[in-house]
């Protein structure tokens, strides 16, 4: 299986399966001598850890990070760095009566079509905890970008049919779905729970949020910066659409609304 790495400067491999031993990245292109312990990628994995609040997956794991190579006392030595975390809570037994069925929305048909053999334990790669090692990696990319006042900020932006009407941030770490509407986080809440009763599942909108980034970012033409992060963001599981701006929005608009302001300061652009 090839398909599992992402990046060039700041290249990324994960690697693992949701009922194996443990799941993990390569982080490779990281410079020596950034300030890096793993606490800094703690504090990502445990917003992303399952089994944390009643909306999430019942699977329980600690998600407790360990740096295997790359860092020398507490700084990137500019070498591969490899990060892994124990899978713990893996009960493959909830799988066995359902080894031969294909799940709607899951990958198990695909597989078996491609390989002619898969893990149907939890899905394999093919399910979420694969973006264990992306948190991981994103934590120390967060790190390298913030030495240039470059911040990202991540929401969810709507759940089923409730939508954010206003943008808080600091609204975001208060709610057990991170809806900076804090209105609106409980209907998405009352929303969810409901469907869970109901044996169903919703979707939902994330939305994030990139400021202070540079002009001139991405080369053209098939590595620009949309299209590199729309890959990024199709390749998570689940994900079906990647707007950019204003998006889908932009099929209702005229050509001189569809456009971004460009200003003069200090005679620069």
């Amino acid at each position: 299986m090839d398909g599992s790495s992402f990046g060039k400067l700041f290249k990324i491999t994960t690697w693992g399966e949701s009922h194996g031993s443990g799941v993990g990245v390569v982080v490779e292109g990281c410079p020596a001598g950034l300030p890096l312990k793993e606490s800094d990628i703690q504090k990502d994995l445990d917003r992303r850890r399952t089994g944390q609040s009643k909306v999430t997956t019942t699977r329980k794991e600690g998600d407790k990070i360990q740096i295997m190579s790359g860092i020398f006392k507490g700084i990137t030595t500019g070498t591969p760095i490899a990060m892994w975390v124990n899978n713990k809570d893996a009960d493959s037994s909830k799988y066995e009566s359902i080894k031969h069925l294909y799940r709607p929305g899951h990958a198990d048909y695909t597989y078996d079509m491609k390989y002619g053999f898969r893990d149907y334990r939890g899905g394999g790669r093919a399910s979420a905890r694969e973006t264990v090692g992306r948190v991981a990696a994103g934590a120390i990319a967060k790190k390298l970008l913030a030495r240039d006042n470059i911040t990202i900020t991540g929401f969810t932006r709507q759940i089923g049919h409730h939508t954010a009407e206003t943008i808080n941030f600091k609204e975001i770490e208060k709610n057990i779905v991170r809806c900076p509407d804090a209105k609106t986080a409980k209907k998405m809440v009352t929303a969810i729970m409901q469907a869970r009763k109901n044996g169903d599942s919703l979707g939902g909108v994330v939305e994030v949020v990139a400021r202070g980034v540079p002009a001139g970012l991405g080369e053209p033409v098939f590595d620009k910066l949309d299209a590199d992060l729309a890959k990024a963001v199709m390749s998570i599981p689940a994900v079906k659409g990647v707007e950019i701006g204003a998006g889908f929005q932009t099929a209702a608009m005229t050509g001189s609304e569809c456009n971004d302001i460009i200003v003069m300061k200090n005679k620069k652009r």
